[in-house]
Protein backbone atom coordinates (compact mmCIF):
# COMPACT_ATOMS: atom_id res chain seq x y z
CA UNK A 1 0.00 0.00 0.00
CA UNK A 2 2.37 2.24 0.90
CA UNK A 3 4.82 1.75 -2.27
CA UNK A 4 1.93 2.38 -4.25
CA UNK A 5 1.03 5.64 -2.43
CA UNK A 6 4.91 6.29 -3.07
CA UNK A 7 4.69 5.72 -6.68
CA UNK A 8 1.92 7.82 -7.69
CA UNK A 9 3.28 10.51 -5.25
CA UNK A 10 6.43 10.48 -7.87
CA UNK A 11 4.36 10.20 -10.69
CA UNK A 12 2.54 13.61 -9.69
CA UNK A 13 6.01 15.21 -8.45
CA UNK A 14 7.74 14.10 -11.85
CA UNK A 15 4.84 14.25 -14.52
CA UNK A 16 4.67 17.10 -16.64
CA UNK A 17 2.51 19.79 -16.61
CA UNK A 18 0.93 18.93 -19.75
CA UNK A 19 0.15 15.43 -18.41
CA UNK A 20 -1.54 16.77 -15.10
CA UNK A 21 -4.85 16.27 -16.39
CA UNK A 22 -3.86 12.69 -16.70
CA UNK A 23 -2.53 12.12 -13.06
CA UNK A 24 -5.20 13.54 -11.29
CA UNK A 25 -7.56 11.23 -13.44
CA UNK A 26 -5.20 8.14 -12.75
CA UNK A 27 -5.43 8.97 -8.22
CA UNK A 28 -9.29 9.53 -8.49
CA UNK A 29 -10.17 6.24 -10.28
CA UNK A 30 -7.60 4.51 -7.86
CA UNK A 31 -9.33 5.89 -4.82
CA UNK A 32 -12.30 5.18 -6.47
CA UNK A 33 -11.84 1.71 -6.34
CA UNK A 34 -10.98 1.79 -2.15
CA UNK A 35 -13.80 0.83 0.03
CA UNK A 36 -15.08 2.90 1.72
CA UNK A 37 -14.82 3.08 5.51
CA UNK A 38 -17.60 1.74 8.13
CA UNK A 39 -17.86 4.77 10.34
CA UNK A 40 -18.70 7.14 6.80
CA UNK A 41 -20.88 4.21 5.25
CA UNK A 42 -23.25 4.68 8.57
CA UNK A 43 -22.99 8.80 8.47
CA UNK A 44 -25.20 9.39 5.98
CA UNK A 45 -27.89 6.24 7.30
CA UNK A 46 -28.03 8.49 10.12
CA UNK A 47 -28.46 12.14 8.98
CA UNK A 48 -31.03 10.85 6.94
CA UNK A 49 -32.83 8.72 10.09
CA UNK A 50 -33.20 12.07 11.69
CA UNK A 51 -34.28 14.55 8.60
CA UNK A 52 -37.73 14.16 8.65
CA UNK A 53 -38.03 13.80 12.03
CA UNK A 54 -39.41 17.95 13.46
CA UNK A 55 -37.20 19.66 16.40
CA UNK A 56 -38.83 20.50 19.28
CA UNK A 57 -40.99 23.73 19.78
CA UNK A 58 -38.64 26.08 21.32
CA UNK A 59 -40.37 28.22 24.27
CA UNK A 60 -41.11 31.40 22.16
CA UNK A 61 -42.99 29.41 20.04
CA UNK A 62 -44.99 27.51 22.95
CA UNK A 63 -45.59 31.01 24.41
CA UNK A 64 -46.87 31.99 20.57
CA UNK A 65 -49.24 29.01 20.27
CA UNK A 66 -50.95 29.23 23.57
CA UNK A 67 -54.20 31.23 22.86
CA UNK A 68 -54.97 34.72 23.90
CA UNK A 69 -55.67 34.65 27.52
CA UNK A 70 -55.00 31.35 28.65
CA UNK A 71 -53.01 31.17 31.72
CA UNK A 72 -49.54 30.26 31.37
CA UNK A 73 -48.69 26.88 33.09
CA UNK A 74 -45.44 25.95 34.51
CA UNK A 75 -43.75 23.77 32.57
CA UNK A 76 -43.27 19.77 33.74
CA UNK A 77 -40.64 20.05 36.64
CA UNK A 78 -40.80 23.59 36.99
CA UNK A 79 -42.46 25.67 39.88
CA UNK A 80 -44.93 28.23 39.77
CA UNK A 81 -43.57 32.07 39.60
CA UNK A 82 -44.48 33.76 43.30
CA UNK A 83 -44.61 37.23 43.33
CA UNK A 84 -45.37 39.15 46.40
CA UNK A 85 -46.84 42.64 46.26
CA UNK A 86 -44.97 45.81 46.60
CA UNK A 87 -43.66 46.64 50.10
CA UNK A 88 -44.78 42.91 51.54
CA UNK A 89 -43.37 41.90 54.53
CA UNK A 90 -44.33 39.82 57.41
CA UNK A 91 -45.26 42.08 60.69
CA UNK A 92 -45.91 39.32 63.37
CA UNK A 93 -46.65 35.26 63.68
CA UNK A 94 -49.92 35.37 61.05
CA UNK A 95 -50.08 39.16 60.18
CA UNK A 96 -48.57 40.63 56.75
CA UNK A 97 -48.21 44.05 55.51
CA UNK A 98 -48.02 44.94 51.86
CA UNK A 99 -49.02 47.51 49.38
CA UNK A 100 -52.13 46.89 46.87
CA UNK A 101 -52.09 43.21 45.46
CA UNK A 102 -52.99 43.12 41.65
CA UNK A 103 -53.56 40.11 39.68
CA UNK A 104 -50.08 38.98 39.25
CA UNK A 105 -49.56 38.61 42.96
CA UNK A 106 -53.15 36.46 43.79
CA UNK A 107 -51.02 32.89 43.41
CA UNK A 108 -48.34 34.04 45.95
CA UNK A 109 -51.81 35.40 48.48
CA UNK A 110 -52.74 32.21 48.07
CA UNK A 111 -49.69 30.41 49.28
CA UNK A 112 -50.29 32.79 52.64
CA UNK A 113 -53.85 30.47 53.03
CA UNK A 114 -54.97 33.93 53.96
CA UNK A 115 -58.49 34.00 56.27
CA UNK A 116 -58.76 37.81 56.10
CA UNK A 117 -58.10 40.71 54.45
CA UNK A 118 -57.59 44.42 56.04
CA UNK A 119 -57.81 47.50 53.27
CA UNK A 120 -57.22 50.40 54.18
CA UNK A 121 -58.29 52.80 50.58
CA UNK A 122 -61.45 54.10 50.16
CA UNK A 123 -61.92 52.92 46.74
CA UNK A 124 -64.22 50.34 45.60
CA UNK A 125 -62.29 46.89 45.72
CA UNK A 126 -61.24 45.47 42.23
CA UNK A 127 -64.02 42.78 40.97
CA UNK A 128 -60.58 40.30 40.12
CA UNK A 129 -59.34 40.66 43.51
CA UNK A 130 -62.58 40.22 45.30
CA UNK A 131 -63.60 37.08 42.90
CA UNK A 132 -60.16 35.31 44.40
CA UNK A 133 -61.52 36.50 48.32
CA UNK A 134 -64.43 34.81 47.72
CA UNK A 135 -63.30 31.77 45.68
CA UNK A 136 -60.53 31.13 49.27
CA UNK A 137 -62.94 31.68 51.74
CA UNK A 138 -61.18 34.77 52.86
CA UNK A 139 -63.20 37.58 54.46
CA UNK A 140 -62.61 41.20 53.85
CA UNK A 141 -62.53 44.10 56.20
CA UNK A 142 -62.46 47.67 54.16
CA UNK A 143 -61.98 50.76 56.39
CA UNK A 144 -61.64 53.31 54.24
CA UNK A 145 -58.77 56.23 55.48
CA UNK A 146 -57.88 59.40 53.30
CA UNK A 147 -54.73 58.93 51.55
CA UNK A 148 -53.92 62.67 51.65
CA UNK A 149 -50.90 64.69 52.95
CA UNK A 150 -52.78 67.11 54.97
CA UNK A 151 -51.59 66.95 58.76
CA UNK A 152 -51.87 64.11 61.14
CA UNK A 153 -55.30 66.16 62.81
CA UNK A 154 -57.29 64.25 59.73
CA UNK A 155 -56.17 60.70 60.34
CA UNK A 156 -59.48 58.98 61.75
CA UNK A 157 -58.19 57.54 64.67
CA UNK A 158 -61.77 55.40 65.36
CA UNK A 159 -60.51 54.02 62.09
CA UNK A 160 -57.11 52.96 63.43
CA UNK A 161 -58.40 51.69 66.09
CA UNK A 162 -61.28 49.65 64.63
CA UNK A 163 -58.02 48.22 62.15
CA UNK A 164 -56.51 47.24 65.45
CA UNK A 165 -59.37 45.27 67.20
CA UNK A 166 -59.39 43.21 63.30
CA UNK A 167 -55.78 42.35 63.88
CA UNK A 168 -55.39 41.66 67.45
CA UNK A 169 -58.30 38.77 66.81
CA UNK A 170 -56.60 35.52 65.97
CA UNK A 171 -59.46 34.39 64.34
CA UNK A 172 -58.84 36.60 61.52
CA UNK A 173 -55.45 35.54 61.25
CA UNK A 174 -53.47 35.29 58.60
CA UNK A 175 -54.58 38.63 57.90
CA UNK A 176 -53.07 40.54 55.59
CA UNK A 177 -52.52 44.57 55.97
CA UNK A 178 -52.36 47.04 52.66
CA UNK A 179 -52.98 49.99 51.38
CA UNK A 180 -51.81 51.10 48.33
CA UNK A 181 -48.50 51.84 48.42
CA UNK A 182 -47.75 49.90 52.21
CA UNK A 183 -46.23 53.07 53.62
CA UNK A 184 -48.36 55.25 55.35
CA UNK A 185 -51.54 54.44 55.85
CA UNK A 186 -49.86 50.72 57.06
CA UNK A 187 -46.98 52.36 58.33
CA UNK A 188 -49.58 54.37 60.99
CA UNK A 189 -51.56 50.75 61.67
CA UNK A 190 -48.24 48.66 61.86
CA UNK A 191 -46.73 51.50 64.06
CA UNK A 192 -50.02 51.87 66.58
CA UNK A 193 -49.67 47.95 67.03
CA UNK A 194 -45.87 48.34 67.54
CA UNK A 195 -47.05 50.60 70.58
CA UNK A 196 -49.23 47.91 71.48
CA UNK A 197 -46.57 45.25 71.64
CA UNK A 198 -44.35 47.82 73.73
CA UNK A 199 -42.10 48.86 71.26
CA UNK A 200 -39.76 51.49 72.39
CA UNK A 201 -40.34 54.58 69.68
CA UNK A 202 -37.34 54.58 67.81
CA UNK A 203 -37.47 50.97 67.29
CA UNK A 204 -41.60 52.25 65.50
CA UNK A 205 -39.82 55.01 63.83
CA UNK A 206 -36.79 52.94 62.23
CA UNK A 207 -39.56 50.32 60.84
CA UNK A 208 -41.73 53.02 59.68
CA UNK A 209 -38.55 54.43 57.79
CA UNK A 210 -37.40 51.71 56.09
CA UNK A 211 -41.02 50.91 54.43
CA UNK A 212 -41.78 55.00 53.95
CA UNK A 213 -38.34 55.50 52.77
CA UNK A 214 -37.90 59.51 51.53
CA UNK A 215 -41.77 59.40 51.44
CA UNK A 216 -41.78 59.76 55.46
CA UNK A 217 -43.84 62.12 56.71
CA UNK A 218 -43.77 63.80 60.29
CA UNK A 219 -47.38 63.81 60.48
CA UNK A 220 -47.67 59.70 60.67
CA UNK A 221 -44.76 59.62 63.06
CA UNK A 222 -46.40 62.07 65.27
CA UNK A 223 -49.87 60.58 65.18
CA UNK A 224 -48.32 57.48 66.17
CA UNK A 225 -46.22 58.99 68.84
CA UNK A 226 -49.40 60.74 70.37
CA UNK A 227 -51.76 57.67 69.58
CA UNK A 228 -53.61 56.10 73.24
CA UNK A 229 -53.27 52.69 73.73
CA UNK A 230 -54.30 52.72 77.01
CA UNK A 231 -57.97 51.49 76.09
CA UNK A 232 -57.59 48.94 73.91
CA UNK A 233 -57.48 45.43 75.46
CA UNK A 234 -54.24 44.47 73.82
CA UNK A 235 -52.47 40.45 73.73
CA UNK A 236 -48.95 39.95 74.46
CA UNK A 237 -45.90 40.97 72.52
CA UNK A 238 -45.99 38.39 70.20
CA UNK A 239 -49.47 36.24 68.72
CA UNK A 240 -50.16 32.74 69.05
CA UNK A 241 -52.57 31.12 66.28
Amino acid sequence: MRQDAAASLVEVLTARPEDAPAARHHRLKERAREPPPAAAAAAPAEEEEHTDAMPPPSSCEAVLTRREGEAAAPAPGEELLLVPPLNFAMVDHGVYRSGFPDVSNLPFLESLRLRSVLCLCPEPYPEPNLEFLRAHGITLFQLGIDGSKEPFVNIPEDRIREALKVILDVRNHPVLIHCKRGKHRTGCVVGCLRKLQRWCLTSIFDEYQRFAAAKARVSDLRFIELFDISSIKHTPASFTC
